[in-house]
C-alpha cells in the first residue's frame, strides 16, 4: 500500500432537499489528475452510480464522471453534486457561477441559497425502431421510441406502468446504448411527466435520478405538450424531483442537494 497525503471526498444525494433519497453521488476534489485507471479503482470502490472528480483550472474547474464500470460524457446529478461542494469549500465564493470543463463542453452552475441551476447542452431524440430485445426487456407496450445521442427513450401509456417496471437487466444490458429512458405524464397536477433510468450497460441497472436524460427528456416533452418549463419526477425507489427550462438549445436543470457523508482517500 502507497500512502499518500489524504485526499478528502464527499457523498452527495442530488435533486433531493432531505438525505437518503435523490441520488448519491461521491466528489472527490483533487490537486492535479491521476491516470484514468486510478479514477476508475476509486469509482469502483466507492460503487454509487457516478464519482466525479474535480481539477482547479483557471476558469473553473475540470470535471470528470465514472459509473463503477465506465467513464461517462455527461451527468447532471454528479455534477449538481460536485457545485454543491464547490460552494461548501468555498473555492469560488467570488464568482456567481461555477465553471465545470467536461468532455461535453463547458457547463454552469449557479448555486443559490436553497437550489442549484445547472445549464446543460439540449439531446434531441428522433423517433426510431426498437432494437433487438428493448422491449421484450422491458416487458412493456410502447407507445413511442425515439434515440437521442446517448439513449433510447421509450414512452409508455401511463404513469403506473412506469412506476410497476421490473427490466430484465441481463437482456437491456445487451441493447448498444448507453441507457434506457421510460416516461409517461404524469398521473397528479404536481409534475409534468415522469420517467425512470435503466443503464447495465454501464454498471448502472437503474440510476435513481438522472440529470442528463432530462437533457433529452426536455426536448421530448416540449414538443409533445408544447411548452418550455416542466417539473419532473424521476419515479426511483429514492425519486428525485428535477426543475427543467428549454432555452434554445440548452436546458436547465435545476434541484436541491444535501451532503450526507464525507471522509478521506489514504491511498493513491
Amino acid at each position: 500500500m502507497t500512502t499518500t497525503v489524504p485526499l478528502r471526498y464527499f457523498v452527495v444525494d442530488a435533486f433531493t432537499d432531505r438525505p437518503f433519497a435523490g441520488n448519491p453521488a461521491a466528489v472527490v476534489p483533487l490537486p492535479d489528475w491521476r491516470d484514468k485507471a486510478w479514477l476508475q479503482s476509486v469509482a469502483m470502490e466507492m460503487n454509487l452510480s457516478e464519482t466525479a472528480f474535480l481539477v482547479p483550472n483557471a476558469q473553473g474547474f475540470d470535471l470528470r464522471w465514472f459509473t463503477p464500470k465506465i467513464e461517462v460524457d455527461l451527468c447532471g446529478h454528479a455534477t449538481l453534486a460536485s457545485a454543491l461542494v464547490v460552494s461548501h469549500l468555498g473555492l469560488q465564493a467570488d464568482r456567481p457561477e461555477i465553471l465545470f470543463s467536461t468532455r461535453s463542453g463547458v457547463l454552469k452552475a449557479l448555486v443559490q441559497q436553497d437550489h442549484i441551476q445547472l445549464d446543460f447542452p439540449i439531446k434531441p431524440e428522433m423517433e426510431a425502431e426498437p432494437p433487438p430485445g428493448l422491449v421484450e426487456a422491458l416487458a412493456v407496450t410502447p407507445r413511442y421510441v425515439g434515440k437521442s445521442q446517448f439513449d433510447y427513450l421509450v414512452e409508455v401509456e401511463s404513469e403506473a406502468v412506469v412506476r410497476s417496471m421490473a427490466p430484465d437487466f441481463k437482456q437491456l444490458s445487451k441493447v448498444a446504448c448507453r441507457g434506457i429512458i421510460v416516461t409517461a405524464r404524469s398521473a397528479g397536477a404536481q409534475f409534468d411527466f415522469v420517467s425512470r433510468f435503466f443503464a447495465p450497460a454501464a454498471g448502472v441497472d437503474e440510476d435513481p435520478v438522472t440529470g442528463s436524460a432530462h437533457c433529452c427528456l426536455a426536448d421530448f416533452w416540449k414538443k409533445c405538450l408544447g411548452k418550455d418549463k416542466f417539473v419532473a419526477y424521476q419515479a426511483s425507489a429514492r425519486g428525485g424531483v428535477v426543475h427543467v427550462e428549454v432555452q434554445q438549445d440548452r436546458v436547465l436543470l435545476g434541484g436541491q442537494a444535501v451532503i450526507v457523508a464525507q471522509g478521506e482517500l489514504l491511498v493513491g
